[in-house]
């Protein structure tokens, strides 16, 4: 339940990613949830049930990435006014149907679906107000590139059957009409003086350029063509390969050249030089919308970046620690230098890279019984990001597996560009990918076959990723972070997360430049500048979206610590861990809540 543009990009780029089988011995995750004999709470599944369909077939992208293939033939336009207003029909129908029926009575699960239906239903009717339906391209939420990842065998769009081409060949034909209303949206933005920094749509021109090519056979979109299955006949074979190079040269190419001339000959001269939110109509208001809904906290930005700055300050005084230990002599950037620039951090080659992320899978696999009682059922591979992506990809990332267990889950490295790709920085970032970060949240939670669908397939982001900071702190219980170097990896990332709390808000709350924030990020950390400016504008392109991350696991850690004191000897870390992760992703109060009833139940 998001709203439509967000919802739309972000399915389309976070459900991509890899892991490896886990211990025996350990417990497997199992539904939460029995069928119940409240008739109100079997009156609410039946409704999450219908409203879920019903979703399916207003989102038809949304059921293709979650691989249910109904759908996988349309494609609507859903950056227009007549889909905006019927998705905001839509969630305001199924509020009215829920509240209607009400939560007294309910407990448990049933409670937690009721509350957490309600709560994103009114915060995504609350952000209607924000037009950024006029901002819909950027460099880092980029339609033409979504479309690309569809359509080019690579991503969630199947290429397996007859059927499956004439899908998205049906599919690819709407592309054009979602292009020519993103340009009416963006000249609408200009009229209201709401547009993107210039700085960002000057990335978004190469990587037009990049999918533009007069030959079919040039384009990622041939990728199905040249992999046509051999038991096609071959009537069909060369069907799909004519049609398929006029819907690429007739079709899609001349959308994306339209797409290109209009942002740079019309867009690109109304951008805005400044940086942040609070530079736009209502920009301030906005910004606080989009920090609540991402902390799913009340917090407001100044709050947030007075957390950041109080973290920074903290996380610098444990990395001292770190020189000490080291006998490093020099300031606290001399050594960001040395761990950048030292040789002995950087991979030799590919195959050595990946080798040492296996065996960090091995290590940690055989430690994960001490700490979890709960872990998915779901395969996990590691694989290397695809060659066509790498370069633009981050170092690593994790892609759900399906559901009906065909694909496992994956966490994908990048290889490209060794000399960035630090041994120190290895096993914090497997930690919070894979094993027992995403893979164990996600793939759990998609298990959880006794909850609504809409709560095994939706996402809390303050959750989600709050856990997956929680679990590179695990390292040393996992038996990693032995050496001072690979310790201080995982203080990079988490320093990396609180400095986001300090220039998110400073951007978009503050007045911060871009220029002021990635000064802020060489001066306190260990980035390069290159990461650093991708990360500004990053922060640019989804203001409030980086705020979840360190909050999230701030809250998780502070729930942890209070059951510690509560419960003292009978704290157990595994049944902690496994009462954390069993509902799926929640907001961050309703965690609070259910931890203090799990406390309760454990005295």
């Amino acid at each position: 339940m998001r709203r439509p543009l967000p919802a739309l990009l972000t399915l389309a780029i976070a459900l991509a990613l890899p892991v490896a089988a886990l211990p025996a011995s350990a417990q497997t995750s199992d539904a939460p949830a029995t069928a119940t004999a409240n008739p109100k709470a079997a009156q609410l599944d039946r409704l999450y049930a219908q409203y879920w369909e019903e979703s399916l077939k207003l989102n038809p992208l949304g059921a293709t990435f979650q691989g249910d293939p109904r759908y996988n033939d349309q494609l609507p336009n859903f950056l227009s006014a007549e889909y905006r207003a019927t998705s905001r029909r839509f969630t305001e129908d199924w509020l009215k149907k829920i509240e209607a029926v009400g939560s007294d009575g309910l407990a448990g699960q049933d409670l937690l679906s009721y509350q957490i239906f309600v709560r994103d239903a009114k915060m995504e009717l609350e952000g209607e107000r924000f037009p950024d339906w006029m901002q819909p391209i950027n460099q880092f939420y980029n339609i033409g590139s979504m479309a690309v990842q569809l359509g080019s065998g690579t991503g969630a769009q199947p290429f397996k059957t007859v059927q499956d081409y004439d899908n998205w060949k049906k599919r690819a034909t709407q592309v054009p009409v979602l292009f020519d209303q993103a340009i009416a949206n963006m000249r609408e933005g200009i009229k209201a003086g709401v547009v993107q920094p210039t700085a960002l749509m000057q990335k978004v021109v190469p990587q037009l350029d990049a999918l533009i090519k007069p030959k079919a056979e040039d384009t990622l979109f041939w990728g199905p063509v040249n992999k046509l299955p051999t038991s096609f006949s071959e009537a069909d074979r060369q069907r799909i390969t004519a049609d398929y190079r006029q819907m690429i040269e007739g079709t899609l190419m001349p959308a994306y050249a339209k797409l290109r001339t209009f942002i740079v000959t019309e867009y690109l001269p109304a951008t805005r030089k400044t940086s942040g939110m609070a530079a736009l109509p209502d920009g301030e208001a906005w910004y606080a919308y989009n920090a609540r809904q991402s902390t799913t906290t009340d917090l407001s930005p100044a709050q947030i970046h007075q957390i950041g700055l109080d973290e920074v300050a903290r996380i610098h005084g444990e990395m001292r620690g770190v020189m000490k230990t080291l006998q490093f002599q020099g300031t606290l950037q001399d050594f960001f230098k040395f761990m950048q620039t030292d040789p002995r951090f950087i991979f030799k080659s590919e195959e050595e890279l990946l080798t040492y992320y296996r065996g960090l899978e091995d290590k940690i696999n055989a430690r994960v019984p001490e700490q979890f009682s709960l872990i998915p059922k779901a395969a996990f591979e590691i694989r290397p990001v695809e060659a066509f992506r790498a370069a633009s990809a981050s170092g690593g990332s994790y892609m759900r597996p399906s559901e009906d267990g065909t694909r496992p889950g994956v966490f994908y490295v990048n290889t490209h560009d060794l000399p960035t790709r630090k041994i120190w920085d290895a096993e914090d970032l497997y930690l919070h990918e894979a094993i027992p970060g995403h893979h164990f949240q996600l793939a759990l939670q998609q298990e959880l076959t006794g909850l609504p669908m809409f709560r095994r397939f939706g996402s809390e982001i303050a959750f989600s990723e709050g856990w997956g900071l929680y679990a590179e702190s695990l390292g040393k219980d996992l038996g990693v972070y032995a050496d001072p170097y690979s310790y201080f990896g995982y203080l990079q990332n988490e320093l990396w997360r609180a400095i986001r709390l300090v220039v998110d808000t400073g951007l978009h709350s503050k007045g911060w430049t871009r220029e002021q924030v990635i000064a802020y990020m060489l001066e306190n950390s260990a980035e390069s500048e290159s990461h650093s400016t991708a990360e500004a504008e990053r922060y640019m392109a989804i203001p409030g979206q980086a705020l979840a991350y360190k909050m999230g696991e701030l809250k998780i850690k502070a729930v942890r610590a209070k059951a510690e004191k509560v419960l003292g000897a009978k704290f157990d870390v595994r049944e902690f861990h496994a009462e954390v992760l069993r509902d799926g992703s929640v907001p961050l109060d309703v965690l609070e809540a259910k931890v203090d009833r799990w406390i309760r139940s454990q005295q």
